[in-house]
């Protein structure tokens, strides 16, 4: 008999039941997902969170109260469990997403994803994996700072923080972190940098602890910016 393994513990959050009930008989049919609770809106996000300590939450960005950007974000910075978020979206709102996860969200998965992927991607959150590749990534910082406006009017102040973060890092770290947002893997970087996998990985796990980041593709997002032109 194989080792017994805990389900994925997930909450969902929209605004619209129908979504929420599509998603639930989606994930349930997986034996690996058991959803353990829905809200409605962000504001009911931290209670839900606090009671059910789900270790996923599909967040979608647009409801009426409090929108799921602003409660990824609190979500991020409060005192209680801190569970992968993954945002849920649509296509045609890169700027959006590139926000989301700048407030601390693994990924991002779109609303009309194929079903077996979007079960997929919460398996992979739960393991602390990226649900967004880094060089995916840098491709939405890419484009959105040459398009949205609020991205280009915030985008030097963000350069100096980034700058003055990453500065904690030892050298070592830091090349680790560019790596990352170059969109290499860790046998990648491995490879580059002449150092073996368990040293990329302890790496990267010390640059996270460091920077109280959550996971990889936020730490490419704070280097990008740190490594942005003036």
């Amino acid at each position: 008999m194989g080792p017994v393994t805990t389900p994925v513990r997930v909450l969902l959050v929209d605004d619209d039941p129908l979504v929420r009930s599509g998603l639930r008989m989606m994930l349930s049919g997986d034996g690996g997902i058991a959803v353990v609770a829905e809200a409605g809106d962000g504001t009911e996000v931290p209670a839900a969170v606090a009671e059910h300590r789900p270790d996923v939450v599909l967040m979608d960005v647009r409801m009426p109260g409090l929108d799921g950007i602003a409660a990824t974000r609190e979500l991020r910075a409060g005192e209680g469990p801190r569970p992968q978020v993954l945002v849920l979206t649509t296509f045609d709102a890169d700027a959006t997403v590139v926000r989301a996860l700048r407030a601390g969200a693994a990924g991002y998965l779109l609303k009309h994803t194929a079903p077996e992927r979007i079960v997929e991607a919460v398996h992979r959150a739960g393991a602390g994996e990226p649900v967004l590749s880094p060089s995916v990534a840098r491709a939405l910082m890419d484009r959105v700072a040459g398009q949205d406006p609020i991205e280009r009017e915030e985008a030097p102040s963000r350069r100096e923080r980034a700058r003055a973060r990453l500065a904690l890092l030892t050298d070592r770290e830091r090349e680790v972190a560019e790596a990352v947002t170059a969109g290499l893997s860790n046998a990648e970087i491995a490879a580059r940098l002449y150092m073996s996998m368990g040293t990329v990985k302890a790496h990267v796990s010390s640059a996270l602890a460091k920077l109280d980041l959550s996971g990889r593709v936020q730490l490419a997002l704070l280097t990008h910016d740190a490594l942005a032109q003036d």
